[in-house]
């Protein structure tokens, strides 16, 4: 692991208001009805809950994990389901939670074999989004955060499985 230390970029505070603020949207968006939220692991997991806590209509969640092949700084674009979904999506109210997405490969083929399920409305939100390295257009419903082009940890985000459990953003800053 290269030499580095984590520099702060968005403070717990500032995170956590964000999150309630999404979750009062989405609270107002999905008023009567109940939504089936799907958390993108593993990143997505630390989000998803302090999300879901914060929305005030009724609320499941399921669990998917995907893999992109490629090299160790992008993706190829091919991407391998690791774990599925445990129940149908058919006609639900979606939400699907990512923790980041920066070049959109990988939502955008998540995002239309989800579509090819059926549900009956299909929304993304993340906490934080990278739209200087888009590669492929993804309509991102509710944005935490629109973040440059660094490399972040913290909320569940991680450099080789550390710094996940960091309450706030942080930004890798290596050293020569």
């Amino acid at each position: 692991m290269r030499k580095h230390h984590v520099k702060e970029m968005l403070t717990e505070d500032v995170v956590n208001k964000r999150i309630r603020e999404l979750g009062e949207k989405i609270s107002e968006d999905y008023a009567g009805q109940e939504i089936r939220m799907i958390c993108v692991l593993k990143g997505g997991s630390f989000f998803m809950c302090e999300l879901a806590k914060r929305i005030s209509v009724p609320v499941s969640i399921d669990f998917m994990s995907v893999s992109s092949y490629g090299g160790d700084t992008k993706s190829s674009g091919v991407v391998k389901i690791v774990k599925d979904l445990d129940e149908s999506i058919t006609g639900k109210d979606v939400l699907v939670v990512e923790d980041i997405i920066d070049s959109g490969r990988t939502l955008s083929y998540l995002m239309a074999m989800l579509r090819d399920r059926g549900p009956k409305s299909l929304k993304l939100c993340t906490l934080l989004d990278k739209p200087d390295r888009r590669v492929i257009d993804v309509k991102v419903d509710y944005t935490g955060f629109e973040i440059p082009d660094e490399f972040v940890v913290g909320y569940g985000l991680d450099y080789d499985q550390l710094y996940r459990n960091l309450p706030y953003i942080g930004m890798i800053e290596f050293e020569d």
